[in-house]
């Protein structure tokens, strides 16, 4: 299946922040809003697009390609009466769509599910659905929005005049190829607007509609609309399986620092290897056994922690998850708990040479690394109920840094090692019951 995504328009109203770009070119967290818009059409499982061009169509063409940076291919279509109605932009690209396809704005945000949600739809004899939004949000500009009228399962009318409405036109539509006969019929009503194409389907009551529910869309028209969308991508990095010390500390400092070093050509996994170098660098000054080194050490093993968050959160704002980078953060930081405690051990050993710090450190160590192993299966079962605590690496290393900073070694090994034992003796018992 094909996207087509209308990128003709000027977008005056956001001039403030766009500068001499176009709109669609707008910079939001490191991308502009068409590459989230391919990118999110991307992980929806959209790998083919036909985009129409217009205002200044040179300078998206020039960043876009022919889509092979994203993985993706891109075919371009011109409008040259870009200033008229985007039902003249849609009519464009007729001769490149002959098949169903998905129909979305370069400045609609939303959330990839939706996308994912309204290809499984069926058409079942109507000619497109479109999705709208029936809840009230503050963000919707409601004098600039275009509203829409449904019965039963169908869209009767729409428009942005509308006195009385059911929903919100979130602009992200599945058409088939008769849109294009709406629209010519459109045409010769003095109507070039999309709408006015998708008023005549609903006229003839072949337009249906999906609701968005509680999934997330804007469109980005203003300085003040950006700023909404950006609010929400960041606060979206907090992830259900944060643990307190991860949400409520090392989140507050993470995404600030992310939310610059998206806007650079860092790498996650770049990221990823500097939060271990910071463990690696933990892990040498524990091992000098005294007071200031194990203090600075204690708070480098935080800073690592802090950063280790950077990594997922980078990733995840421009789209560069990959299973091969979440598999070397996890074995980088399993390999930077066992040499920070190693550190711990051999720093107390060599001015408290008693065999029972091995012991407890041996305890630290395993009961860590099953720590992490057991998460991993006890998160897919325990999202299934509302959590009310994680014990996970940012707590442990919350309380290595307590522990450094205190020069209280022996007391912090012994907490870690009882602490992460039980808890994963807990977690066996728990999806035990579950089996």
């Amino acid at each position: 299946m094909k996207a087509l995504i209308i990128a003709a328009g000027e977008g005056k109203r956001i001039r403030d922040v766009s500068g001499e770009l176009p709109k669609p070119l707008t910079p939001l967290l490191g991308l502009s809003l068409i590459e989230r818009i391919i990118l999110s059409a991307k992980s929806a499982g959209i790998n083919d697009f036909v985009i129409v061009l217009g205002y200044k169509g040179d300078k998206i063409r020039e960043k876009l390609g022919d889509g092979s940076r994203y993985g993706v291919s891109i075919e371009y279509v011109e409008n040259k009466e870009w200033k008229k109605g985007n039902g003249l932009s849609v009519l464009s690209a007729k001769n490149k769509l002959s098949e169903n396809f998905v129909l979305l704005m370069s400045d609609h945000l939303f959330d990839p599910d939706v996308l994912r949600e309204l290809k499984k739809k069926k058409l079942a004899g109507a000619d497109g659905i479109l999705v709208i939004d029936r809840k009230k949000r503050d963000y919707i500009d409601l004098e600039d929005a275009t509203k829409v009228r449904i019965r039963d399962d169908i869209i009767v009318d729409i428009g942005k005049n509308l006195d009385e409405f059911d929903g919100i036109d979130c602009g992200i539509f599945l058409l088939s190829d008769k849109i294009f006969d709406a629209l010519e019929e459109s045409l010769k009503r003095g109507d070039d607007t999309l709408s006015g194409g998708v008023r005549v389907l609903a006229e003839k009551r072949k337009m249906k509609y999906m609701d968005i529910g509680n999934k997330f869309w804007i469109d980005v028209d203003t300085k003040e609309s950006l700023k909404v969308a950006e609010k929400h991508l960041l606060d979206s990095l907090i992830k259900p399986t944060d643990g307190a010390v991860s949400k409520y500390i090392n989140r507050k400092i993470s995404i600030p620092i992310s939310k610059i070093l998206v806007n650079t050509r860092i790498s996650p996994n770049a990221v990823s290897i500097l939060s271990f170098l910071i463990s690696l660098l933990s892990a040498f000054l524990f091992s000098f056994g005294q007071w200031l080194y194990i203090a600075l050490a204690g708070l480098l093993a935080q800073i690592s922690s802090i950063i280790d968050g950077c990594d997922g959160e980078i990733a995840r704002l421009k789209f560069q998850e990959s299973r091969y980078g979440a598999w070397m953060d996890s074995v980088l930081d399993r390999y930077a708990d066992a040499l920070v405690i190693l550190g711990m051990i051999y720093g107390y050993w060599i001015s408290h040479p008693d065999i029972t710090i091995w012991i407890w450190g041996f305890f630290s160590v395993v009961g860590s690394l099953l720590n992490s192993y057991t998460a991993i299966k006890y998160d897919q079962v325990i999202k299934e109920r509302k959590r009310k605590f994680r014990f996970g690496r940012d707590i442990r290393m919350f309380i290595i840094m307590l522990g450094g900073v205190l020069n209280q070694v022996f007391v912090t090994l012994v907490v870690l090692a009882i602490i992460t034992n039980f808890e994963n003796i807990r977690r066996i018992i728990v999806l035990s019951s579950k089996e």
